[in-house]
């Protein structure tokens, strides 16, 4: 099962991925951590990312995809995956196609998690009390990286209902009920 999970800042991907990753016993791919991983282990897409990232660029989608390449051609990713905020946008969704085609495979499902934007607003101030991260401790820098995230990502609902594999999950309660709406949804990928 080749998955993705989606959903706006503060929405719960990490928590509920962590879960379907275990249930699936499939890798969970999350490409901020690859980059990272990359740059640590001066691989040379890690090379390359670094001097992109150290002029205060963001990474080409090209990259990404030399990226997720390089991790899906691994073993453990034989019996499918879970990407985790990938793709963001419509033109890396094009590319995770046409490479997945390469590997005689597509994408099973896409599960969206669906949060109303006070209760992330509220969710991520409160994650930034503990976190001590900056970007979750500043409304106005919550409310424009959710307005990036509708502007850029969201838009790719329509694209994987075209192709009969997006799924809604309300994404409000308490983390087991998020969970057993998700088991539900699986279900019937």
């Amino acid at each position: 099962m080749n998955l993705i999970i989606l959903g706006p800042p503060g929405a719960g991907k990490g928590t509920q991925a962590a879960f379907i990753a275990s249930e699936q016993n499939i890798p969970h791919i999350s490409t901020g951590d690859m980059l990272r991983e990359a740059i640590k282990n001066g691989t040379e897409l890690g090379l390359q990312a670094k001097a992109v990232m150290d002029a205060g660029n963001l990474v080409s989608d090209e990259l990404i995809i030399e990226l997720v390449k390089e991790r899906i051609s691994q073993d453990d990713c034989k019996n499918g995956f879970l990407f985790d905020g990938f793709p963001r946008t419509e033109s890396q969704a094009y590319a995770l196609d046409s490479l997945l085609e390469n590997f005689n495979t597509s994408i099973s499902g896409m599960i969206a998690l669906e949060v109303d934007d006070e209760i992330l607003i509220s969710r991520l101030l409160e994650r930034g009390k503990d976190s001590g991260r900056a970007d979750d401790s500043n409304r106005e820098i919550i409310e424009n990286r959710i307005s990036e995230y509708y502007n850029k990502t969201a838009i790719l609902k329509t694209y994987y209902q075209r192709k009969n594999c997006y799924y809604g999950v309300n994404g409000i309660g308490e983390i087991d009920e998020i969970t057993s709406r998700i088991i539900d949804v699986m279900s019937k990928i």
